[in-house]
């Protein structure tokens, strides 16, 4: 059984790395990448030749190549002590064309053309876009600068590494003191009287490792960072893992003591406390409160994430269909062209029949009649506003295990163990119970791990009809806006949850019937 699971999970392991890989291939090697500029309005209103800049410019930040300008060039040779400040300033300013160049511009343009051009960079000069003799155009000064889009490999082998990140003392740079970690009963924020676990670190990016704060899921940590990708337009500079796992909704004010002593009502959560480098010089708000550089922290929220809202809707959706599907379509097995039976093929029929978008606004429509709220409200503390989209939800997966668990059943029913125990004198309801129910129901004992995962990835048309405000849309709406980084952490998040729900449900297919075996013996 473990090698099973072992070999498994690597074949997984490898189906989700060439997932992502082909998503990537997709999105920077197939796909037109100045639809990244579609509804961009900087670009529209660029002009000349700050438009070109622009557009490398957002092509670095979208990870599709690497951009350097001549100013950045000199730069860096400032700071690793090739030049002198001086010497920068007077090689900086390029001419409006090439042949007006002064001696020493000539000189570090030719010196950074052979640099990148030796490095596999393309060099590009544009020269200055005159509206007459002696006046540019807007946009239009001169520009010189070098780019080299990203080989797959480079791309596939920074995005893994750092998939999974783990803090510690070294992470900060600058000179904090002591680094080092330390462990407490009573955690400091909560005056040192309150029995409170905690891990504090000093030289890691996050200011708690570990803490307890009597919230669900009650222990948590800043150890260990998963980050998917940074999103460019859905979240703006936001990791796809924290879009889909930050609170949502109004801020949350409390009586928080800050590490100086200072009380005040604030939404700070200084659990989350992250290193800022001089956040404290010249800020008296900073200055007040901290007394070192963890000044960086989220705030409190009253709602739940993407991701909670779409579990709590999946999850509950996804009870409601097996703890009515699976009785339903028994009743239909054992009462086989009968009223039952006929009824819920009617219903069957229905779902399949109908869009779901249909009969999602049909019963939005009717449940609003019943006084139900019939769009989400993050504000609201009325459950009621969870039921239509938790019903919606449900009603297609109820149809879906009522046709299955027929079917299988009554394919059981015609089976030669099936005769023999009614030659043997059994009941047809023991039948039923003891034999045709316990093979017709490992196939649907396999797709509940999928059922329960998936709910974390929320549902697109249920979510968007009743603006429910979760994780399905995501990929939606990144794939609109052409937001690289979204698409591929979210694609890689659903890879994921995939192998897990495929592996988690042979282990269940084995737990129910003994003979489901994962383990080969040699004859």
């Amino acid at each position: 059984m473990l090698k099973y699971l072992f070999k498994r999970l690597l074949h997984g392991l490898f189906s989700v790395f060439m997932v992502v890989v082909i998503v990537m291939i997709l999105i920077y090697s197939l796909m037109n990448r100045t639809l990244i500029f579609a509804s961009d309005p900087l670009y529209t209103r660029s002009l000349n030749n700050s438009k070109s800049t622009y557009r490398y410019t957002r092509w670095e930040e979208y990870g599709y190549l690497d951009y350097v300008t001549y100013a950045d060039y000199l730069i860096s040779l400032t700071k690793s002590g090739e030049i002198d400040e001086e010497t920068r300033q007077a090689a900086v300013t390029l001419g409006r064309t090439a042949d007006k160049d002064t001696d020493i511009v000539k000189e570090y343009t030719a010196k950074f053309k052979e640099y990148y051009e030796s490095r596999g960079y393309t060099v590009e000069r544009l020269d200055a876009v005159m509206v007459n003799a002696r006046k540019v155009a807007d946009g239009g000064q001169q520009q010189l600068y070098a780019y080299k889009d990203h080989p797959l490999i480079t791309r596939l082998l920074n995005y893994f590494s750092r998939l999974i990140t783990v803090d510690n003392i070294n992470n900060v740079k600058e000179d904090i003191g002591e680094r080092g970690l330390t462990f407490t009963w009573n955690d400091p924020l909560y005056g040192g009287n309150k029995f409170s676990p905690a891990i504090i670190g000093n030289g890691t990016t996050h200011r708690y490792l570990l803490y307890c704060d009597g919230e669900f899921p009650f222990i948590h940590q800043n150890l260990v960072t998963i980050n998917l990708g940074t999103s460019y337009t859905v979240t703006q500079g936001v990791d796809v893992f924290k879009t889909m796992t930050n609170s949502q909704g109004s801020y949350v004010l409390s009586e928080v003591t800050f590490p100086t002593g200072f009380t005040e009502m604030s939404a700070d959560n200084l659990h989350t406390a992250t290193y800022a480098a001089g956040s404290r010089e010249g800020s008296k708000v900073n200055i007040d409160r901290f007394d070192n550089d963890y000044t960086n922290v989220d705030l409190k929220r009253n709602g739940f994430s993407k991701m909670g809202y779409s579990f709590v809707i999946g999850i509950i959706s996804v009870a409601m269909s097996y703890l009515l599907g699976v009785p339903l379509g028994i009743l239909m097995a054992r009462k086989k062209g009968k009223f039952l039976d006929k009824l819920g093929t009617v219903y069957i029929i229905f779902i399949i029949a109908v869009p779901s978008l249909a009969y999602i606004f049909l019963f939005k429509a009717i449940g609003g009649n019943f006084g139900l709220p019939t769009t989400f409200d993050m504000e609201s503390s009325s459950k009621l506003m969870y039921v239509l989209p938790i019903v919606s939800l449900a009603l297609p997966s109820i149809a879906n295990l009522m046709k299955w668990l027929r079917r299988y059943m009554i394919d059981q029913q015609n089976s030669d163990y099936v005769k023999f125990a009614r030659s043997g004198g059994l009941t047809e309801g023991e039948i039923f119970s003891k034999h045709i129910l316990k093979n017709a129901i490992i196939p649907i004992v396999h797709g509940i791990p999928g059922s329960v995962l998936f709910a974390l990835t929320g549902a697109i048309i249920t979510e968007r009809v009743y603006v429910v405000p979760g994780a399905g849309n995501l990929l939606t709406e990144a794939i609109n806006k052409y937001d690289n980084g979204v698409i591929v952490g979210v694609t890689l998040f659903y890879a994921v949850l995939s192998v897990l729900s495929i592996i988690l449900g042979d282990i269940f297919m084995a737990m129910v019937d003994p003979r489901i075996s994962f383990t080969s013996k040699s004859r």
